[in-house]
This record gives C-alpha cells, sequence and structure tokens, in this order.
C-alpha cells in the first residue's frame, strides 16, 4: 500500500466512524417504565388552579422526560410526524409509559428525536417504513360569502428557550419545538407555540363547551389544529388539508362541546369516568364517527370564519408501523 493511503487510513477510519455516530445517536441510558393511571378529575382539579401537571415530553441539554405518552405519540416524537399519519395497531393510542433517558456528551437537544426513534427499535422492536398514497381527506376551502376572519397585526416569532419562564408558565416541548404555557385559576390556558401562534382557551361551563382563540396562525396550522378535532368520538380521523390559497396569519375562533372533548380524550386512549355529557349540545360518538368532521360544534365553527370542509382525496404519506411490541426489553 502507498504511504499516502497507509496515512490517510486511519483519519478516514476514523471520519466514517464518527459520521456513523452522528446520523445514529443513542441515549447514554434509559428507563422504561408503564406509566400509572392518572386521575382525571384530579388532573383537572389541579389545572383549573393553575397548576400545569408534569405530562408529555420534557427535554433539555442533558436529559429527556416522556411522561404518560402513549407509544403513538412516541412514535410522533420520534419520527417527526404527524399523529394522524401514524398507521399501526389501535392499542398504540392506549399503551402509555414513562421514560427518563440520559443524553451522552455531546448530544444536543436536537438529538432527541433520533435517539428516541433508536429506542423504540430497541426497546420495543418497531419496524417501520414511510409510504405516499392517496387517501380520502377533507379539504378545508373557503366559502361562497369568502373568509370572514382578521388578519393578525403581527407576525409570530420564535420561542426563546434562553428566556426566563414568566410567573405561572411552563416549558413543554412537541415534535415541532418548544412550547410556553400558562394556566390561569379559572381554567383558562394560553399557549405560545412560536412560529406556529399562539392560542388561548377557556372553559364555559354555562353553555358546555370551550371556546378557543388562536392568533397568527397560518391556514395550514389551522389546518392541523382541525385535523386533530376531526378525530373526536373515534371517527373517521381524516387529516384535513389546507386548500384555501390563503397565505396570511389570523385570527380564528373554535367552540367545542365538552361532550365532544369528552369523546375525543377517550378516542385518545385516556380513561374518562362517564358517558358524554352535554345535555343534547354536543353529539354522541356514533353521532360523530358519521360526521365527516367528526365534530358538529367544529363544523359549524369552521363555517362562521367563512371556511368549510369537503370531503376529497389527496396523497398523504403515512409512517406504516410493520412491527411493534406492548412491552418492551428490560431496563
Amino acid at each position: 500500500m502507498p504511504k499516502i493511503l497507509r496515512r490517510l487510513t486511519v483519519p478516514l477510519a476514523l471520519a466514517a466512524t464518527m459520521a456513523l455516530a452522528q446520523t445514529n445517536p443513542t441515549f447514554e441510558v434509559a428507563s422504561i417504565k408503564p406509566a400509572a393511571p392518572v386521575d382525571m378529575m384530579k388532573l383537572a382539579q389541579e389545572m383549573q388552579a393553575g397548576h400545569m401537571p408534569k405530562i408529555g415530553p420534557h427535554i433539555d441539554s442533558a436529559r429527556a422526560e416522556y411522561t404518560y405518552m402513549a407509544l403513538r405519540d412516541l412514535i410522533v416524537m420520534a419520527y417527526k410526524v404527524k399523529p394522524y399519519q401514524v398507521t399501526g395497531p389501535d392499542w398504540l393510542a392506549n399503551e402509555r409509559f414513562d421514560i427518563v433517558a440520559k443524553f451522552p456528551e455531546g448530544a444536543s437537544k436536537d438529538d432527541a428525536p433520533k435517539m428516541l426513534q433508536a429506542l423504540l427499535e430497541e426497546r420495543f422492536k418497531l419496524v417501520a417504513h414511510r409510504d405516499s398514497k392517496e387517501h380520502p381527506v377533507l379539504a378545508l376551502v373557503v366559502g361562497k360569502g369568502g373568509p370572514k376572519m382578521k388578519e393578525s397585526p403581527e407576525a409570530p416569532k420564535p420561542i426563546d428557550e434562553s428566556a426566563p419562564l414568566k410567573p405561572g408558565e411552563v416549558k413543554m416541548d412537541s415534535a415541532e419545538g418548544p412550547i410556553r404555557m400558562t394556566m390561569g385559576k379559572d381554567g383558562s390556558a394560553s399557549v405560545n407555540m412560536g412560529i406556529k401562534g399562539t392560542m388561548n382557551y377557556k372553559m364555559d361551563m354555562a353553555n358546555q363547551s370551550m371556546h378557543l382563540d388562536a392568533d397568527m396562525v397560518t391556514m395550514e396550522g389551522f389546518a392541523e389544529m382541525l385535523t386533530q378535532f376531526s378525530k373526536i368520538g373515534g371517527g373517521s380521523g381524516r387529516q384535513v388539508v389546507d386548500m384555501t390559497g390563503l397565505k396570511g396569519n389570523y385570527q380564528v375562533a373554535l367552540d367545542i362541546s365538552l361532550a365532544d372533548l369528552m369523546n375525543m380524550a377517550r378516542a385518545a386512549g385516556m380513561d374518562v369516568p362517564g358517558g358524554p355529557g352535554g345535555g343534547g349540545r354536543g353529539t354522541s360518538a356514533a353521532d360523530a364517527a358519521s360526521d365527516p368532521g367528526g365534530s358538529a360544534t367544529m363544523l359549524q365553527s369552521v363555517q362562521t370564519l367563512g371556511l368549510k370542509l369537503e370531503s376529497r382525496k389527496a396523497v398523504v404519506e403515512q409512517l406504516i408501523i410493520d412491527h411493534i411490541e406492548k412491552t418492551p426489553t428490560e431496563n
């Protein structure tokens, strides 16, 4: 072997090893435990008192914690997809776990999704592939009378993670970046989603509904929000696709009945006691399932904005779960 090649062999081997390590990062150590049941009534009381429970993903520069998270939501975080893009067993929404993991030296928050993906593949034997096919969707389009929304006077700004938390504010993580939330003692909440805009919601017990106001949101972001509500009551769960052609940032409002919210929680695998309330104001699970939007109150709110939902077909990317175990291998 020529001398110049011998001199390059070791550096090239090291470079290849480092590149492989960078593309396949793993947690230094991780603990996975089945999540304990959550008392939903107690949880609601804590939130009404202004205390945000530690549920969901919380990631800093040294560790990642995923608390009371369904396998489906962990997959969403790991593969950076939307919940409606995950195709797999129904029990993915019901099996919940607590994960505490330590970052290896030199890793950052940006590595967390890849490391979580590697953890799921190793401990749950997850095998998945991506596919794009034409599926029925709900197209968000402008109604005959034109849009009736106001454009936001300001554009959304990214969240400065170095900025100190305001009184009563907590930080959370999502598959698409950091979130900051402030809970009110009256059960209201303000959510700062950075470049995706802000959201405020409040329970209206007199009308048995939740009122939601969003500011500085794009129609694409609004369509994503509607997609989550389209799954209420275990309905078709079709993706809502923005086909409005509107490019600005808008102020939008939705009113969702508590009966619909209860159905949505059950469809997400949460143990919610009792049947859907609302004294006839909301929809039953059967009604929601037959409704292409999954929620009658949602459809009414969309129409008041000068928009409507139409059944169409579009190419949708899906993450197909080929294999996954319900029980992870031991810690």
